[in-house]
């Protein structure tokens, strides 16, 4: 489907009477991370999973995107197919992107799967690191060095112009907008995250007004599917 000229590829699949399950999936991923999570739920709602821009499926943006972006095309992809008050399920990316949107839209259940608060990409370092080396007479050869070893592994596997995006993403805050969010929101944490600080964690917990944080332990970043029965027994619980 064409949205605002960016051609995105999505599935809409089980009950089309029934309320929809919305389901985005993180930075570097597809449709595929996200549909096991989608396919136990198909009998009783209606299930619509896509590729964001630039990942899967789904063509790169041909200009810079931020989170906003992001979500104002999935509000206009679920606008044009009809759907309302939708269940969010997001995981890392997908869960800023769910935060933003259940922040100014009406949605039944929100449920996050490790997503950031702020912006926790090491350029930080790395430009530190770079002009500590071009201070330094005949080290210069290991400048590319740096750029090719420091920061994290999304950005080094990322093409240009999506690099110019997880730059852009990472680095907003979402605090305003978790504060905003009025329905029943639950978040599953691995403890052994090592993308996501446990203080984003605790701070989402904090901000949202009706938020429940459940701690997956010996669990990374993808915990959802590392105890993937577990997510679905909890996810069926809570929007039951």
């Amino acid at each position: 489907m064409n949205i605002n000229g960016l051609d995105i590829n999505y599935i809409d699949f089980g009950n089309k009477k029934k309320d929809a399950i919305v389901l985005l999936h993180g930075w570097g991923q597809n449709i595929q991370m996200m549909q096991m999570l989608g396919e136990p739920f198909k009998k009783d709602y209606r299930i619509i999973i896509l590729d964001f821009p630039g990942f899967g499926l789904s063509p790169e943006p041909k200009k810079v995107m931020d989170v906003n972006d992001y979500t104002v095309m999935v509000e206009e992809l679920l606008k044009k197919l009809g759907v309302k008050n939708p269940i969010l399920i997001g995981h890392s990316f997908g869960g800023r992107v769910s935060v933003k949107y259940a922040s100014r839209n009406e949605v039944k259940k929100v449920i996050l799967l490790s997503p950031a608060l702020k912006g926790h990409d090491k350029k930080g370092l790395k430009t530190k690191v770079l002009k500590f080396l071009k201070t330094v007479p005949g080290i210069k050869n290991l400048e590319s060095w740096a750029k090719n070893h420091i920061g994290s592994r999304d950005y080094k596997a990322a093409s240009p112009i999506m690099k110019q995006v997880l730059v852009k993403t990472v680095n907003e805050d979402l605090s305003g907008d978790a504060k905003k969010i009025k329905a029943p929101t639950i978040l599953i944490y691995g403890d052994l995250d090592s993308e996501v600080p446990e203080e984003d964690t605790k701070e989402y917990e904090r901000l949202i007004p009706d938020c429940g944080l459940i701690l997956y332990e010996g669990c990374t970043h993808y915990a959802y599917l590392e105890r993937l029965q577990q997510t679905i027994n909890i996810i069926r619980n809570f929007i039951k």
